[in-house]
């Protein structure tokens, strides 16, 4: 592959390659990339933002995360911050930090993946900056919606009684993860191996490529529903539970039967040792929609089949407790990445 270094366009030149081409797709925007600054029309309606930072060697490992994939996903994963205010996307800005590890090229594939991510969910790219860095790649993403000021969620407003609800299914991200975990280090004892990841596309997809669910953010509202709250699953299921209970002044007891996990993200945890119940608790990084909504409002998700009602929140502010499957109850604990592989004798697999 031919190798451009970036010093031969210069910062200008850069900037214009990577954004030519750039497709403006929302009404309210009446100004993109070009000037000093974007010029945004919200038409009346609330605006909401959302920043996100992405470093090289802490939140992505470049061994097998391919550019295109990590462009992809750093514009997604900040559209969810947005689809957690129960609003929809609109515009993004994108800055970066390179080293002179990269080229031009290397940063062509990394604009692939964000313009396509753009054209997925109809975003405007409308800013940012390049800059360079003394080592490893840095992204900085910053997302905004527009949403009707009677819509806006946030992660205070549950009441005790309140329904507690996920969107899709859980677990497989943090799975995704352990596969590429574990052919990398076969990787660094026989570098002439070959990966071995058939069989688990769908998982390593939730690790390298996730969605953001404005498609559920759209059918909430053809639901008529109005969630009490609502939060988005970045650092785990059960760090976000704890979230919406802080902020909302509540409690919450969370059913294990009822928590939703893919029969092939089940089987790789069991293949690997690992409690799928605590892999759905802690992962991270699923990006699915965790919200409440009022008891009467049950009939509008029931035998939805993009969401699962999992649990209740209650009046107990010390109350966060995990009915297991043979309903015993047991406190909730939210453990992160670590505590995945460290523990596994929460719930019951």
């Amino acid at each position: 592959m031919q190798r451009t270094e970036i010093e031969e366009l210069g910062e200008f030149g850069l900037i214009r390659r990577l954004t030519e081409g750039t497709v403006l797709r929302q009404p309210s925007t009446l100004m993109g990339i070009g000037d000093d600054a974007a010029v945004l029309n919200p038409d009346g309606k609330q605006v909401v933002i959302s920043t996100d930072m992405l470093c090289e060697g802490v939140h992505f490992d470049l061994s097998y995360a391919p550019l295109k994939h990590l462009g992809y996903k750093a514009i997604t994963v900040n559209l969810s911050d947005i689809c957690a205010m129960n609003a929809l996307p609109t515009q993004v800005t994108v800055s970066i930090a390179v080293s002179n590890r990269f080229s031009v090229e290397a940063l062509d594939e990394l604009y692939a993946g964000i313009h396509k991510a753009c054209a997925v969910y109809g975003v405007d790219l409308v800013g940012g900056d390049t800059s360079t860095s003394p080592s490893g790649l840095m992204l900085t993403v910053t997302a905004l919606g527009i949403v009707d000021s009677a819509k806006v969620t946030s992660r205070a407003g549950a009441k005790s009684g309140d329904l507690l609800v996920v969107s899709g299914e859980l677990g497989g991200a943090y799975m995704g993860l352990q596969i590429l975990e574990r052919e990398k280090v076969v990787f660094q004892s026989a570098p002439m191996a070959q990966p071995d990841l058939s069989g688990h596309e769908g998982i390593l997809e939730r690790q390298l490529k996730p969605e953001a669910r404005t498609d559920v953010i759209r059918e909430i509202d053809e639901l008529g529903l109005k969630p009490t709250s609502m939060i988005d699953i970045s650092d785990g299921l059960a760090s976000e539970v704890f979230h919406l209970c802080a902020a909302s002044g509540t409690g919450v007891k969370i059913y294990e039967d009822k928590l939703p996990i893919s029969q092939h993200t089940y089987k790789t945890a069991r293949d690997f040792n690992l409690d799928p119940t605590l892999c759905m608790l802690s992962g991270g990084e699923d990006y699915e929609l965790l919200f409440t909504i009022a008891q009467e409002d049950y009939e509008k998700v029931r035998n939805h089949p993009k969401l699962s009602v999992i649990g209740h929140m209650t009046g107990d502010t010390e109350e966060k407790t995990l009915i297991t499957k043979n309903g015993m109850e047991t406190p909730l604990k939210a453990q992160g990445w670590d505590g995945v592989a460290k523990n596994n004798t929460q719930g019951e697999g």
